[in-house]
């Protein structure tokens, strides 16, 4: 079972022709989740690009997590699946994968966020903090919110939302500490040199905090 409280770097990337040589250039860059984000493929396509994922993810020891359906994480033996307010429950999720399996909720605001600690989520997320083309209509949320989901959470908490290597130092000394990104990567140049980047800058944020267990 993977400690999601050691992974600060999630990438949410949708299918890519390039699949099979940008996501070990990003894993090599240091991301150390990864979801396939891809809304608008038919299920065959899907699976397709994740059963190329999968054993990539397995070769760097990172967790690869199927959005939306937890029936096609089952299909694929997927570490695990994330859903939004709109999707099937976290409750089904659990029935139909298991205790050990990982589990993602997003959360856009206090009252969805008071209802997501009474579930078994493995990790929320939380924003999109600044609006984000991924997220069309929704306005931001925030850093205010995604620290105040980090500091009430017992699980790790995810921020979305327009996150990069310059501006994560300032998010981590407001207390935040896992992050995801999609365009950041996704339309990178190269995205090793890019993920190197942001982990660099991760981790030297955390190196001038003093990090407890959230």
């Amino acid at each position: 079972m993977f400690d999601l409280f050691s992974r600060n770097l999630y990438l949410c990337v949708p299918h890519r022709e390039d699949m099979a040589v940008f996501l070990p250039a990003a894993l090599r860059g240091g991301v150390d989740v990864v979801q396939l984000r891809e809304k608008e493929l038919p299920n065959e396509q899907r699976l397709a690009t994740a059963r190329l994922m999968v054993p990539i993810c397995r070769d760097f020891d990172v967790p690869f997590v199927m959005n939306d359906s937890p029936q096609l994480a089952l299909e694929l033996g997927a570490d695990g699946v994330h859903v939004g307010q709109d999707d099937v429950s976290v409750a089904y999720c659990r029935e139909l994968l298991g205790d050990q399996a990982i589990v993602g909720l997003s959360t856009h605001s206090t009252p969805e966020f008071d209802a997501a600690l009474g579930q078994a989520a493995s990790y929320f997320s939380a924003g999109p903090i600044v609006p984000t083309p991924t997220k069309l209509g929704r306005a931001g949320t925030g850093v205010d919110y995604a620290v105040e989901c980090q500091n009430r959470s017992d699980r790790p908490v995810f921020v979305t939302g327009g996150v990069t290597d310059e501006n994560v130092g300032a998010l981590v000394a407001a207390g935040l500490r896992h992050f995801v990104v999609v365009r950041y990567l996704t339309q990178a140049a190269n995205p090793e040199q890019s993920a190197r980047a942001l982990r660099e800058a991760i981790d030297l944020a955390l190196s001038a905090v003093t990090v407890e267990p959230t």
